[in-house]
């Protein structure tokens, strides 16, 4: 029998940037509303087994003084700031008992209680979904191996400005610190392992 995927009770699902401003731009090779979708069904199958559920955002502060300054011939932002910018998309809520998470830079570590609140509850392994592939989502998987999370990136719940950025950081980035997986590979373990409690407890009685 394989080893399971993950141990749910020492998982939690990570979003990143699933926001009014940023799904609103061009994705490859996923449209953004197939990442919406899949992210929006990876994490009511969470939330349904009360496995935690973190939402990322990020938008500047009021003032703007804490965001990077880019040098001035840096490339212009990929999705640029226009009204309602920051909302999270309300196919993903947030929904009671999720955590919301601000960031400022474009880890979702960096400058915010993520690593905190995972590690209070216990959490050795994330699933980490979103947009940029090779922006908010590798840099904050960058910080997450670091820091000795396990980690399973969900292939089709995540994209880039181009096919080219998503399948570089898919193939030479997360295949290095983490596991690739489709959205049905993470809500299959999630049925499987289900069942077996279920089954578990029933012969039990």
């Amino acid at each position: 029998m394989a080893d399971p995927l993950f141990d749910i009770s020492r998982t939690a699902l990570v979003v990143i940037d699933l926001q009014k401003g940023i799904v609103g731009g061009k994705t490859e090779p996923h449209a953004a509303e197939v990442v919406v979708a899949n992210a929006a069904a990876l994490a009511g199958a969470f939330r349904s087994h009360g496995m935690p559920v973190f939402l990322v955002r990020v938008t500047p502060s009021a003032d703007g003084r804490d965001g990077l300054k880019p040098v001035a011939d840096a490339q212009p932002l990929a999705f640029p700031r226009t009204a309602g910018w920051a909302e999270l998309v309300p196919e993903l809520g947030p929904e009671p008992g999720d955590f919301l998470i601000t960031k400022r830079q474009w880890g979702a570590f960096y400058g915010t209680e993520l690593d905190l609140q995972l590690r209070r509850r216990g959490i050795t392994t994330i699933v980490l979904c979103g947009i940029s592939t090779n922006i908010g989502v590798e840099s904050t998987a960058r910080f997450a191996y670091e820091y000795g999370y396990q980690q399973i990136f969900v292939e089709d719940a995540t994209a880039a400005r181009s096919e080219e950025e998503h399948s570089f950081t898919m193939k030479t980035i997360f295949g290095r610190i983490g596991r690739v997986r489709k959205t049905e590979d993470v809500l299959k373990e999630l049925r499987d392992v289900y069942a077996k409690v279920r089954t578990h407890f029933t012969q039990n009685l």
